[in-house]
Parts: C-alpha cells; sequence; structure tokens
C-alpha cells in the first residue's frame, strides 16, 4: 500500500497543484492566472497567504518527498536514476521551504524582504532541481524500467520547460502574461514527473 502510494505520488501531485491553485485563487478577488505567478497566492498581505501553502506547497512538499525516495530505493538502474530521485526529493523540501516564507506582495520589488530571497532561492532551487532530474534519466542506460522513448521525452520535455522558462522572463521584461509562461514551463516539468510516476507503475 505504501510503496504504491509512492510510485504514484509524482501523478498524484500533478494533479493535486492544478486543483489546489485552482481552489486557492476562488479565494483571491482578482486573481489571474495569466499575469500573476503561482506564489503570489501565498504572498504576504494576499487573501490566501495562510491557505496556499496549506493547500499547495505543504501536501505537494510530501507526495514529491514520496516519490523522490521511491526512485531513490529503485535497484538494477543507473546510479543517474536513483540521483534523479534525490533531486526530486530535493523539489519536495524547496515546495516546503518556498511555502512556510512567503513572496513579497510585489514580484518585482527593488528591495525584498528576507523571507522573499528565501523564498527566491527556494524557487530557483525547485526550478533547477526538475530541470537536471530529467537529464540524468535522459543520459542513464536503457533499461525495462527505464524505456528508450522515456529518456527522449525527457529531454523534449526539458527543452520545452526552458524554452517557456525564458519566454517568462521575456513577459516579465516586457509586462505580459509571466503567470501563464510560468504554467506551461512548470506545466512541462510536472507533466515529465507523471509520465515518470506512470512509467515505473
Amino acid at each position: 500500500m505504501f510503496y504504491s502510494l509512492a510510485v504514484s505520488s509524482g501523478l498524484l501531485a500533478t494533479i493535486w497543484l492544478v486543483i489546489g491553485v485552482y481552489v486557492a485563487s476562488k479565494f483571491y478577488p482578482g486573481y489571474s492566472h495569466a499575469k500573476q505567478f503561482c506564489s503570489e497566492l501565498g504572498a504576504t498581505g494576499s487573501p490566501t497567504e495562510k491557505l496556499s501553502p496549506l493547500v499547495n506547497n505543504y501536501p505537494l512538499g510530501v507526495l514529491f518527498f514520496l516519490f523522490g525516495w521511491y526512485v531513490t530505493q529503485l535497484s538494477n538502474v543507473s546510479l543517474l536514476v536513483n540521483l534523479s530521485g534525490w533531486l526530486i526529493i530535493i523539489h519536495g523540501v524547496g515546495t516546503w521551504i518556498a511555502g512556510y516564507f512567503p513572496m513579497d506582495a510585489d514580484p518585482l520589488t527593488k528591495n525584498p524582504t528576507l523571507h522573499c530571497k528565501i523564498h527566491s532561492w527556494a524557487g530557483f532551487i525547485m526550478l533547477l532541481s526538475l530541470v537536471v532530474a530529467p537529464i540524468l534519466i535522459a543520459f542513464s542506460s536503457t533499461t525495462v524500467i527505464i524505456p528508450l522513448y522515456f529518456r527522449l521525452c525527457s529531454v523534449l520535455l526539458t527543452l520545452a520547460a526552458v524554452y517557456y522558462l525564458f519566454a517568462m522572463a521575456k513577459a516579465v521584461k516586457h509586462q505580459g502574461d509571466p503567470g501563464l509562461h510560468q504554467r506551461i514551463s512548470y506545466g512541462f516539468q510536472l507533466l515529465w514527473l507523471s509520465m515518470f510516476s506512470l512509467v515505473l507503475m
């Protein structure tokens, strides 16, 4: 039962995040999924400052941690696969930290608070962990557990996530729709995580 939950938690995390962000946004009047970052739901002074971490960050951190732990326990696989599991665990820990330390109300503030700086670093580590993890899978050896098609998908999904990450940065600079690009970029990362979970089931 526990192992079944652990191996499916990668897929469950994606489903949970989609529902959690949607539910939290309903308690934030005027919230825009296209123009605002996901983290703004838990920003200092937001209507959902306390709700968002409870609905999203804390349970999601558990799911990421569980799935990462499962991957670290896989036997007869490349060391790179096990290392990707540790990166998923790091992603989970970063999710907890980002939830505990809220970002500032203004995401573009010139003088961020200490909490916002910690939040930003946690977010950066989260981003990096789910960029490097699929790259490790892509360079691992093809086995029954890690088939060739998943290694190829890992490359494509990572490229797509990075592309939309740059698109998000451009949208911030030109006051476009950074929230939309953030969701697409992270969506590709979570799609990889979901596929990994399904491949291992």
